[in-house]
């Protein structure tokens, strides 16, 4: 066979179900062999979009998503859904047509040298040159991608290699010298982490995205049950916990809630789960827990004391480390319960002191949107966003239950990132209704998706929070710039129904209360993708809010 058909058949051992592409001249072998074999194809109308549909894939699904795209500007334009998957940890393969043999490195037509353009964004690339080291590459790349801290590999293969002949034998197993994607599981730090949680008095356990990417929120929601312990999340751990949880008050960081944040700075034991520390969930790093020792539970050692001081650091797979743990702790759990019990209350007395909520007023506030919407599609829907207001209020109300039910981009923060990525999730698990929560920013950055969506029958609800302006960036220009809307009014002519309609997609506009009670929950549940376009205040701010240099507990408060 070729080697456009080895890379498929290889593709299809390593399971994948699907691929997100568009084609060009560098991979027009690739792609003839994909209509020979028929072999799922997803026409995404931009590369940006085919990387963000197959990161949504992947987010949805626990599988590696995988996308295509030819050489040169077909291969550059993956670079920002590359980094938006590789940031969050999302296990992705691309693969990108790179010009023949003879001519790399000649600035030939359409030629740029993606290994070096994707190093710094990428777990690890390859440029493959040799057709018969194909099988054995796509079968390390997959390997690289899924185990260990998942991420992001780019596979570059020369036009030559895809019409070469090769003798097409399966690897057995990837053998890579110096990785070997398990991580050994630091035992006695168990222990310590145990005798932590012993003598503690108010303990918190802090909740991140490596939950979630390890399939292990079964541990943690036990390890809930046993002690009675406080809980918060990151934004990548929405869904950790389940969001009716008693003693779980939300999101903590820039924009979490009062008593998740309150909570950080009052514990006195920190058990960190699969977060990183970024910068919006500790405000001031140097401040951050100051009661607290801190218990960091993580598969990547380079994560401890990076942003902030760990006290006890946890190296392991929380597959294995999660189960350990609670078998140390499982005989002093009863006493651990009691002794927690005034430490919990004293958290849901702050929960009750300055709940979510919002001011009611006679436009449709953003808020009340939001939390409508989670009770029409119910607790089972996956929610995928863009990156903006919208984003968080949809942290903050969607009410999130199960694991990869809240998909967003968390730490490069890509508007765009929406439209694609729920394209990816429905696909991914079509037993599951997708809600998209956008603003009439984002949607814009990739709004060719609608084509795709409409032309291949894709069932996602997409709700635009239509404010008129770039809404993050114009809630800091009126706290902290003078309300100088420096190029971030959006108050132009554009009808995002018509611009919908004319890829495909039915869509309806709401600007009143009225008619928000008595049209979203039939659009909602109509069957089809649909767009809804709904008119919201420009000036509704974000709250609580941690201005930037600030401590957790220096919030901009707002709510009822």
């Amino acid at each position: 066979m070729n080697g456009a058909r080895a890379l498929l058949v290889s593709l299809r051992q390593e399971g994948v179900e699907v691929v997100f592409g568009y084609p060009g001249g560098a991979v027009l072998t690739l792609y003839d062999e994909v209509y020979k074999m028929q072999f799922p194809h997803i026409l995404a109308r931009h590369e940006q979009g085919a990387a963000h549909a197959a990161d949504g894939y992947a987010r949805a699904s626990g599988k590696v998503g995988v996308v295509f795209a030819t050489s040169g500007p077909g291969a550059t334009n993956l670079v920002t859904g590359i980094a938006t998957a590789n940031m969050d940890s999302v296990p992705m393969v691309c693969i990108t047509g790179q010009v023949a043999n003879p001519y790399i490195g000649k600035d030939s037509f359409q030629e740029a040298d993606i290994v070096g353009v994707t190093t710094p964004i990428t777990k690890h690339n390859y440029l493959v040159k040799d057709v018969n080291d194909l099988p054995r590459v796509i079968k390390e790349a997959f390997y690289i991608a899924r185990t260990g801290r998942p991420g992001v590999v780019v596979i570059d293969v020369a036009k030559d290699v895809f019409d070469a002949s090769i003798d097409f034998a399966a690897p057995a197993a990837a053998a890579l010298r110096g990785y070997s994607g398990s991580v050994l599981l630091d035992t006695d730090a168990v222990g310590r982490a145990a005798d932590a949680l012993r003598t503690a008095e108010r303990p918190l356990l802090f909740v991140g995205g490596g939950v979630i990417l390890s399939d292990t929120a079964a541990y943690v929601r036990e390890l809930l049950t046993l002690t009675g312990m406080p809980v918060v999340s990151t934004l990548m751990g929405l869904g950790g916990v389940s969001a009716g949880t008693e003693g779980y008050t939300g999101m903590a960081g820039m924009h979490g809630t009062y008593a998740s944040n309150m909570a950080i700075q009052e514990c006195d034991l920190l058990l960190a789960v699969g977060t990183r520390f970024s910068d919006r969930v500790t405000g001031t790093a140097a401040e951050f827990a100051p009661k607290a020792r801190i218990v960091h539970f993580d598969i990547d050692p380079a994560e401890f004391n990076k942003n902030v001081r760990t006290d006890i650091p946890v190296l392991g797979d929380l597959r294995e480390s999660l189960p350990a743990f609670l078998e140390a702790v499982r005989s002093s759990a009863a006493d651990l319960r009691s002794r927690v019990t005034p430490w919990r209350e004293t958290v849901l007395t702050m929960e009750k002191k300055h709940p979510l909520g919002w001011k009611e007023s006679a436009e449709i506030r953003p808020e009340a949107l939001l939390h409508r919407v989670r009770e029409i599609v119910g607790a089972d829907a996956i929610c995928v966003t863009d990156v903006g207001q919208h984003q968080m209020w949809a942290a903050q109300f969607f009410g999130c239950t199960e694991p990869r039910r809240f998909l967003t981009s968390g730490g490069l923060g890509t508007m765009g990132y929406g439209l694609p990525a729920a394209i990816g999730a429905k696909l991914a698990r079509p037993d599951k209704e997708v809600v998209l929560i956008t603003g009439d920013g984002s949607i814009m950055m990739n709004c060719q998706e609608f084509a795709t969506m409409a032309d291949n029958d894709i069932d996602v609800k997409v709700v635009i929070v239509h404010n008129s302006i770039l809404g993050m960036v114009g809630q800091w220009q009126r706290l902290f710039y003078s309300h100088h809307y420096s190029a971030s009014e959006l108050k132009g002519k554009t009808d995002f129904v018509r611009l919908a309609a004319a890829m495909g997609v039915d869509g309806c506009r709401i600007e009143t209360s009225e008619e928000l009670e008595r049209v979203l929950p039939h659009v909602l549940r109509e069957k089809g993708a649909r767009l809804i376009d709904v008119i919201v205040p420009e000036e509704a701010d974000v709250v609580p809010m941690v201005p930037g240099g600030k401590r957790l507990d220096q919030m901009v408060l707002g709510g009822r």
